[in-house]
C-alpha cells in the first residue's frame, strides 16, 4: 500500500476533557506507523497548548497546530503564521469592547487575564491545568510583548453584539463558532486543511493519500480537504456531515476501527 499521511485531530479525537487516551487508539497509531504511514497531530490547539508528554508519547511524525498557522516536522519548525504586536493591541481592545473575554494563544505561551476567568469556567480551568507556568498574563509585563498564531474568545455575550463583532473581525479572520460561548479566530488563509495540505507538501505525500479524524466545528475544512475525512461517532452532526465515513466514538475504539476499516492497520 502507498504510503498515507493520517492527521488527528485531539480534543474529542484522541482524548478527553480529562485527557483520557484509549489504549485502542495508542495501538493504532503505533500499527500505523510500523506500517510505513505518517502521523500528525491536526490541531486548533496552539503549540504551547500541546505538552502533554503521554499524548506526544503515542508517536507523531509532525505537528500541524494553531489550525494550520504552525507545523513542525520530526521536532523542527518548518511554517509558522505570527500576528503583529500592534494588530493584536488593536484586536484585543476591540473584542473587548463587545464584552468578549480574550485569550491568545502562541508557540511559547498561552496569554490569559486571570480575572477575567474565574473558577467556574471550564476553558480557564483547562488552561490552568494543562499550560502551567506558560500560562502567563495578557496584561502587565507581558503587554505588547506577545508572540501568538491565534486568538480564541468567550463570547458569551447579547447575540447581536456576538454578531456585530464577528462582521468587523471577518475583515482579517476565519471565525469559528463552536457555540453561543466560545469562538476561535484564525488569520485569514489559515485552517486546518491548509496546515494539512502544507505538511503534506513538506513531507512528499500526495494529497490524494491523507486521511483525517475529527469531530468538531474546526475540524470541517480539514475533513472535506482530506481525500478521506473520517468522523468520530461523538462528533458534532457538521462534523459528520463533511466527513466520508463516521466511525466509532473515541473511547468506542473509533480511531482504531477507523484506521482498520481503511487497511491503514
Amino acid at each position: 500500500m502507498e504510503k498515507s499521511a493520517v492527521f488527528f485531530d485531539i480534543d474529542g479525537t484522541l482524548w478527553d476533557y480529562n485527557n483520557y487516551i484509549p489504549d485502542s487508539c495508542r495501538e493504532g497509531i503505533k500499527k500505523l506507523r510500523e506500517n510505513g504511514h505518517l502521523a500528525f497531530i491536526c490541531s486548533g490547539r496552539s503549540r504551547a497548548f500541546i505538552q502533554n508528554e503521554d499524548l506526544l508519547s503515542l508517536g507523531f511524525d509532525g505537528i500541524v497546530c494553531a489550525c494550520g498557522c504552525h507545523i513542525e516536522i520530526d521536532g523542527k519548525l518548518l511554517y509558522e503564521k505570527v500576528l503583529d504586536e500592534s494588530f493584536t493591541q488593536k484586536t484585543i481592545e476591540m473584542v473587548r469592547s463587545y464584552g468578549f473575554r480574550p485569550i491568545l494563544e502562541g508557540p511559547k505561551n498561552i496569554y490569559m487575564d486571570d480575572d477575567e476567568f474565574d473558577k467556574t469556567d471550564s476553558f480557564g480551568n483547562v488552561l490552568r491545568r494543562d499550560v502551567g507556568k506558560d500560562l502567563v498574563t495578557i496584561g502587565g509585563d507581558y503587554y505588547g510583548k506577545w508572540r501568538i498564531n491565534k486568538m480564541s474568545c468567550s463570547t458569551d455575550v447579547a447575540a447581536d453584539k456576538r454578531i456585530e463583532c464577528f462582521d468587523r473581525l471577518s475583515k482579517h479572520f476565519s471565525i469559528i463558532a463552536h457555540n453561543e460561548n466560545v469562538c476561535e479566530l484564525v488569520p485569514a488563509g489559515h485552517n486546518k486543511a491548509t496546515g494539512m495540505l502544507k505538511a503534506c507538501e513538506l513531507v512528499g505525500i500526495n494529497p490524494d493519500n491523507t486521511y483525517a479524524f475529527g469531530d468538531s466545528e474546526n475540524d470541517l475544512d480539514m475533513l472535506e480537504a482530506a481525500h478521506v475525512g473520517i468522523a468520530m461517532g461523538n462528533g458534532t452532526d457538521n462534523a459528520k456531515a463533511a466527513a466520508d465515513y463516521v466511525t466509532a466514538a473515541f473511547d468506542d475504539d473509533g480511531i482504531y476501527k477507523g484506521l482498520k476499516h481503511f487497511g491503514l492497520i
